[in-house]
């Protein structure tokens, strides 16, 4: 599953006992019917952005709880499927911030690529009914994982976006990272605050006033 520096880690969490009741749960719920990501994709976040690596944190809510769109990355997509609502409203902020193209597609690995972690507190989500698995225990395990994000020595960023993603704000010790809240690019909620909240220009600015590379936000097009 995830063969990284992630995996000592992992392997210790899932013998505790909130996370064996949190996976008889889930195993439940996919023998039951549709559920986001599909299994083998429910830690692609970590699979994809070893720890030490580990440069942004982006914190979504749950995944996209329609067929076809939830890969295991917050506000990711899959290729060919169309961009959603939030994640378009996260372009448009890209572009007015940093002048960055809106692409043609909504894959974000390419940040994963470069050290943008992409953690949704609720990592599994029932078909058509969003946060159905919120208070199962997804929240302790991913409460634990921005303690170990945060207990790095490398200097990170934390985007907290909306009200889950801004309770997790006092796991982070802010004197050694820079943690930058608004509201969600949800379309009910980003002309509170999100949009012009210039985060991804703060985090490059931060970045590279801490010895560290700024992110390349611009997706590349893939003509799907």
């Amino acid at each position: 599953m995830v063969h990284n520096e992630w995996y000592p880690w992992l392997q210790e969490e899932f013998r505790q006992p909130y996370f064996e009741k949190l996976a008889a749960f889930v195993h439940e719920a996919y023998a039951r019917g549709p559920v986001y990501p599909p299994k083998q994709q429910v830690f692609s976040a970590f699979e994809h952005c070893d720890l030490p690596a580990v440069r942004v944190v982006i914190l979504g809510q749950d995944p996209y709880h329609q067929r076809g769109q939830a890969h295991g990355m917050c506000f990711s997509v899959n290729p060919g499927v169309q961009i959603p609502p939030s994640l378009q409203n996260i372009f448009k902020e890209l572009q007015d911030d940093l002048g960055c193209r809106i692409p043609d597609n909504g894959y974000l690995m390419p940040w994963a690529d470069q050290g943008v972690f992409l953690l949704n507190t609720v990592m599994t989500v029932e078909d058509s009914h969003p946060n159905s698995h919120a208070g199962r225990g997804w929240e302790t395990f991913t409460d634990h994982a921005i303690q170990k994000i945060n207990a790095q020595d490398q200097p990170v960023v934390f985007l907290l976006w909306g009200r889950n993603a801004a309770a997790k704000r006092d796991l982070i010790d802010s004197s050694r990272h820079l943690v930058l809240q608004a509201a969600h690019p949800s379309p009910l909620s980003a002309y509170h605050g999100f949009f012009g909240c210039r985060h991804f220009s703060q985090a490059n600015a931060w970045l590279q006033a801490h010895g560290g590379k700024p992110i390349d936000w611009q997706i590349p097009d893939l003509h799907v």
